[in-house]
C-alpha cells in the first residue's frame, strides 16, 4: 500500500471493511521507515511496540476515524515508555513516565504512535541540521534540507512513511518545513492545543500542530488534539469544532489581505510567481484580494529572537545533569557538574540562544532588549488584529525561497534566522496559520501561508482546502522518490 496516495478517511474505510488491519498498517509503516532511514533520517526512535498497540486496536474493533491510523510524533513531545530526546545529547537517554496530553488524546482515539521524528535540537533551527542525531534529508532533493524544526515530521509525511504527523511551531517550525516538503501544515491559535508534556522552547510562542499531505487529514487530527486541558492554564476553554466535517471550499465574498511587507526583497522570483498565481486563483473563486501594510513587521525577527531566546534561557535551566539526561563524568564539585554537563550536552545553536537570552534578561540589558521587544510585540499584535477586523485572512509566501542546500546556511546563524521572517508574525500574535502547497520552483515545492483570526482555524482550513482542490498538489510525488512503490 502506498500511503502517499491514501488519506485518513480512505484508510479508515479499508480498516472498517477489513481490507487491511491496524497491525498491517503499523507493520507497513515501520517497514517503510526502516527502508528510508539511511537515506532520509526522519525518525530518532521507531516505536517497536506499535504493531502490538495496533493489534489491540484490531481486537477492540475499529471505531473513530483515527482508530488504527499510524501517526508520527515529533520527538519533543513526551511519550510514556518511549525515549524522548528533543534531538539533544543532554536528553539522549530520557525515558518519560507519562505522555503529553496531545499524545494521550490521539491514543484514546485509537491512533497508533509509530515513532518519534527528528528535529532541530530543542526545536531551535530552520533546517533540522542542529539535531544531535544527524540531519534530515528532503525527499524532493536529497541534497537539500527539509526545513525545521519539524523537518523529520514533514519529510515522514512527504515520503509516505505516515499519513499525518504532529509538529510544534514556535516561529514557523511547522509551516516552513511543510512548504519545503510540499505538504500541508497548520499551527493553530495559541492555546487551542495543550502544551502539557511538550518540551518547552519558548512558552509564549510554542504550539502543537499537524502536518499531512491533505488538508482534510490535518483537520481530522486537530479536532482530536485540540481543547482545554486542566494541566495547561494557557489552554483555551473554547469549544472545538469538527474541522473535517465543516470543510468548505466556497471562497465567495472572502476578503484576503496581502501585506506588502511579505513581499520581501530577498524572495525568490519563482516563489512570488507561484504565490501570485495562487492569489489569482482565489480571485477567480470569488474572493477579494487587497494589499495592506504591517509597518512593524520589519522588526519581527529581532523581536522574536530576543523574546524566544529569553524564554529558552529560562526553560532550559532545568537541564543540569542532576535529575535526568546527560551527566558529565569526572567532575569534582557541583559547579563542574552543572557547567560540564551543559557544555557537553547542548549543541552550539542551543548554547547561542541561551547566551543571547540570558544577556537580554540581565539587569543591565533587560529594559533595552527584553522589555522593548515585548512592547514592540504588543504593537505588532494590534497591527495584525486591526487588519483582521477588515479582512477574513492574511496571505503571502510561507518562505522566501524553496528548500536550500544542506550546509548552505548552517554556519551563518543570521542567514538562518532570516528564514523565519514570514512565519514569525503569526507566532508573535498567537494567530492560527498554515502553509499549503502552491506549486513548484525549479522542481521544489513552494508554500502559500494563510493566517486567520484567533480561533478561526476553520477559515484557514477552508481556504487551504479550496486551493488544494484547485491545484491537487497532493498528486505530485517527491522527485527523489519517483519510481518507488
Amino acid at each position: 500500500m502506498d500511503i502517499k496516495k491514501e488519506t485518513i478517511a480512505s484508510l479508515h474505510d479499508k480498516l472498517v471493511n477489513k481490507e487491511v488491519t491496524a497491525k498491517e498498517l503499523a507493520d507497513q509503516a515501520i517497514e517503510k521507515i526502516n527502508a528510508n532511514e539511511k537515506k532520509l533520517n526522519t525518525f530518532i526512535t521507531v516505536n517497536d511496540k506499535a504493531p502490538e498497540d495496533a493489534q489491540k486496536v484490531d481486537e477492540a474493533g475499529i471505531k473513530g476515524p483515527l482508530s488504527g491510523i499510524p501517526i508520527a510524533i515529533k520527538d519533543n513531545i513526551v511519550s510514556n515508555g518511549i525515549k524522548t530526546t528533543a534531538a539533544s545529547k543532554i536528553l539522549y537517554n530520557f525515558m518519560p513516565v507519562y505522555s503529553a496530553t496531545v499524545l494521550e488524546k490521539l491514543e484514546n482515539a485509537g491512533a497508533v504512535n509509530i515513532g518519534k521524528t527528528n528535529l532541530d535540537e530543542f526545536a531551535m533551527g530552520s533546517s533540522t541540521e542542529t539535531s544531535y542525531f544527524g540531519t534530515v534529508v528532503n525527499p524532493w532533493d536529497l541534497s537539500r534540507v527539509p526545513g525545521g524544526s519539524s523537518g523529520g515530521s514533514a519529510a515522514a509525511v512527504a515520503s509516505g512513511e505516515v499519513v499525518a504527523a504532529l509538529g510544534t511551531d514556535t516561529g514557523g517550525s511547522i509551516r516552513q518545513p511543510s512548504a519545503f516538503n510540499g505538504i500541508f501544515g497548520i499551527k493553530p491559535t495559541y492555546g487551542r492545543v495543550s502544551r502539557w508534556g511538550v518540551i518547552a522552547f519558548a512558552s509564549s510562542l510554542d504550539q502543537v500542530g499537524v502536518m499531512s499531505k491533505r488538508v482534510e487529514d490535518s483537520a481530522q487530527v486537530l479536532s482530536v488534539i485540540a481543547g482545554h486541558d486542566d494541566h495547561d492554564s494557557t489552554s483555551s476553554e473554547k469549544e472545538v469544532p469538527d474541522y473535517r466535517a465543516n470543510l468548505n471550499k466556497d471562497m465567495t465574498g472572502v476578503k484576503i489581505a496581502v501585506p506588502k511587507e511579505f513581499w520581501h526583497e530577498g524572495t525568490n522570483p519563482d516563489v512570488l510567481k507561484n504565490v501570485n498565481e495562487a492569489l489569482d486563483a482565489y480571485k477567480k473563486m470569488g474572493a477579494t484580494v487587497e494589499e495592506v501594510s504591517l509597518p512593524t513587521l520589519k522588526h519581527a525577527v529581532e523581536v522574536y529572537y530576543v523574546l524566544a531566546s529569553s524564554e529558552a534561557s529560562s526553560n532550559l535551566q532545568r537541564y543540569d545533569g542532576v535529575r535526568y539526561g546527560y551527566r558529565a563524568k569526572d567532575v569534582k564539585n557541583i559547579k563542574e557538574l552543572f557547567v560540564n554537563s551543559r557544555s557537553e550536552g547542548f549543541g552550539d545553536e542551543v548554547k547561542r540562544r541561551i547566551m543571547l537570552g540570558t544577556f537580554a534578561l540581565s539587569a543591565g540589558a533587560y529594559d533595552a532588549y527584553f522589555k522593548k521587544a515585548a512592547q514592540v510585540r504588543t504593537i505588532f499584535i494590534n497591527e495584525m488584529n486591526d487588519v483582521l477586523k477588515d479582512y477574513d485572512l492574511i496571505m503571502g509566501p510561507s518562505t522566501t525561497t524553496p528548500a536550500f542546500k544542506i550546509g548552505e546556511k548552517v554556519d551563518d546563524p543570521l542567514a538562518m534566522y532570516m528564514n523565519d521572517i514570514l512565519t514569525i508574525p503569526a507566532n508573535l500574535a498567537g494567530l492560527p496559520a498554515a502553509s499549503v502547497p502552491a506549486g513548484l520552483a525549479d522542481g521544489l515545492p513552494v508554500g502559500l501561508q494563510i493566517i486567520g483570526r484567533p480561533f478561526a482555524e476553520q477559515d484557514v482550513f477552508n481556504a487551504a482546502y479550496a486551493l488544494q482542490e484547485e491545484n491537487k498538489f497532493y498528486e505530485k510525488i517527491p522527485t527523489a522518490l519517483k519510481g518507488e512503490d
